[in-house]
């Protein structure tokens, strides 16, 4: 249990952190070999967050008003960064709650906030981003999917596209055309939408690792109450600017720890295969040297947060780092372990397949790297607009 929930500090709090892990690594160890199914990783997950929240050290970094301790947003990064050192979870559904809750607590009502976002904490539930559509993807501001105001809330009707996690989400944060026809951003509201609400279906996608990560979700007059509005009626454009920050950023902390700990995995196989060449040096050099230029800059970016300071347009450069140093990971891997990704079997072998294969849509979700370069040629260089 944590020694001193009230306040620790960052060294104090990862100390107390990896001696509650280590004495409870058999119970939080993944009980299936390589990747896992979905349901077996997500099952597990939840597991990890609910023993981390009732320890304490799952609370800290949170504010009190929503069930947390308090302290430095320090705390959660370290959490996430050794959960993940460790592989005892999946990235990708751990990160959620650093994209989605920071902005909920902020800009919901206080009472929403805090009875949805502690059973989010816990891992009693998983939330999902209802953000790009079939015809509105990179170009934000263009979609249409409508909430009309009627009595007591709205009714929702449209479609989203590439939503994660929806058939384990109990709640979407949902972006909306409330504006007329043409508002462009100044039309759009955000809205915490129960998942099991009357007129909500979805259609898995899978993707080319084999798993259903994302799916369509269609929205069929789809009521929701008044008191789930984020932010003001059609500002929901700067809801969604303050939540991509999130996860172009701090959520790409935690994942730069798994990249960490698949760079160990891969000098330990090279080295078990003696293989002491000049091209597996530079080659694990060059990876080894893309994952340190993206820690030090998101290090750079947690102490910022830490301090107070918004997070904007520069988290930009968080993005494209981190799809440099991942590509190139995976693509020392296909190198250095010739056939391995291709042909063989077994539980490691399928393990670095789905993270190759995974590692091609780095450089499109959360924002395709052309995006990102306009970002930050247009509006932190002030390079002029595009042409």
């Amino acid at each position: 249990m944590l020694d001193n929930p009230a306040s620790p500090t960052p060294e104090i709090f990862r100390r107390d952190l990896t001696a509650w892990l280590d004495a409870n690594a058999d119970e939080l160890t993944p009980p299936y070999e390589g990747a896992g199914s979905m349901d077996e990783q997500m099952g597990h997950y939840r597991d990890v967050k609910r023993a981390l929240f009732d320890a304490g050290f799952g609370r800290c970094g949170w504010p009190e008003s929503v069930g947390g301790l308090g302290g430095s947003p320090l705390l959660r990064a370290v959490v996430g960064e050794e959960v993940n050192l460790r592989g005892l979870t999946d990235p990708n559904p751990w990160t959620m709650i650093e994209v989605l809750a920071p902005t909920v607590i902020d800009l919901a009502r206080p009472e929403i906030s805090a009875r949805f976002v502690p059973p989010f904490m816990r891992g009693d539930e998983m939330w999902c981003q209802g953000f790009s559509e079939p015809d509105a993807g990179s170009d934000l501001a263009s979609l249409s999917c409508r909430a009309t105001k009627t009595e007591g809330g709205w009714v929702v009707s449209g479609q989203k596209i590439w939503t994660s996690f929806i058939q384990y989400a109990q709640r979407c944060v949902l972006l909306t055309r409330t504006g007329e026809p043409g508002s462009a951003h100044r039309g759009i509201t955000a809205l915490l939408v129960d998942v099991d609400s009357p007129g909500i279906a979805f259609s898995p996608i899978e993707t080319m690792h084999g798993r259903q990560d994302f799916a369509e979700v269609r929205y069929d007059e789809v009521f929701v109450p008044e008191d789930r509005l984020i932010g003001e009626e059609n500002g929901g454009w700067q809801v969604a600017m303050d939540i991509l920050p999130y996860e172009r950023s701090s959520a790409f902390w935690q994942r730069g720890a798994l990249l960490h700990r698949r760079l160990c995995d891969l000098v330990a196989q090279v080295a078990g295969a003696g293989d002491r060449s000049d091209n597996s040096a530079q080659s694990i050099g060059r990876a080894f040297q893309s994952l340190v230029a993206f820690r030090s800059r998101s290090r750079d970016t947690q102490h910022r947060l830490n301090a107070g300071h918004q997070l904007g347009v520069e988290t930009s450069i968080d993005k494209i780092l981190i799809t440099w140093a991942e590509q190139q990971l995976f693509e020392s891997v296909r190198d250095l372990l010739p056939g391995v990704i291709e042909f063989d079997d077994g539980p490691a072998a399928a393990q670095w397949r789905t993270d190759y294969l995974y590692s091609k849509a780095a450089s499109i979700y959360g924002g395709t790297s052309e995006v990102q370069r306009n970002i930050i040629a247009r509006r932190l260089l002030d390079l002029g607009p595009e042409s």
